[in-house]
C-alpha cells in the first residue's frame, strides 16, 4: 500500500498527539477533519492526495466561517467560539493565503494561457486557476474577479 499523502499523515499524527495530551477540544476538531477526509475517500473510491485534502479543508473552513457568522448574529457566543476554534485548527493545515498582488498575477497568467474571447471561457480560466489557488484564496472572490475581467474584455 502506498504511503498516505503528507498532509493526511500529519493530521493523523496530530490526532495521536492530541490523544496523548488529553486535549479533548483539539481532538474533536481533528476527528472532524479525519472524518471528512475519510468521507471523501469513500465517496470518490480513491486514496486522497494532498490537493484533495486541501479541498476538503477549504470546504470545511468555508462552512465554519458561515456558521461562525450566523452564530455571532444570533448571539450564540458559545457556538461561535466553538466554530472559531475549529476554524483555527483547520486553518493550521491550509497553505498560506495569497496576497492581492499574487492573486492578481495568478489571474493574469491564467488569462494569458487561456486567451479568453468571451464570458463563455470562464470555466476554462477557473479550471486553470483552481488547482493552484484551492485553499490559498477564496474561490468565490477569484470567480468574481475573473467575471469582472471578462466583462471588461467583452466591453472592449
Amino acid at each position: 500500500m502506498p504511503n498516505p499523502p503528507a498532509l493526511k499523515a500529519q493530521i493523523q499524527e496530530d490526532v495521536k498527539s492530541a490523544m496523548r495530551a488529553r486535549d479533548k477540544e483539539r481532538l474533536a476538531a481533528l476527528r472532524l477533519i479525519t472524518a471528512a477526509i475519510k468521507q471523501k475517500e469513500i465517496d470518490d473510491r480513491v486514496e486522497v492526495t494532498d490537493n484533495d485534502v486541501i479541498a476538503v479543508l477549504d470546504k470545511m473552513s468555508k462552512q465554519r466561517k458561515d456558521s461562525f457568522e450566523q452564530y455571532n448574529a444570533a448571539g450564540r457566543d458559545d457556538l461561535a467560539a466553538q466554530e472559531s476554534f475549529e476554524l483555527q485548527v483547520i486553518g493550521a493545515y491550509l497553505p498560506d493565503q495569497l496576497n492581492e498582488v499574487e492573486l492578481s498575477q495568478a489571474i493574469e497568467r491564467a488569462f494569458n494561457s487561456v486567451q479568453p474571447e468571451s464570458a463563455r471561457d470562464m470555466g476554462k480560466i477557473m479550471g486553470v486557476l483552481r488547482p493552484d489557488l484551492q485553499g490559498r484564496a477564496d474561490m468565490a472572490e477569484v470567480s468574481r474577479r475573473v467575471k469582472t475581467k471578462l466583462s471588461t474584455l467583452e466591453a472592449n
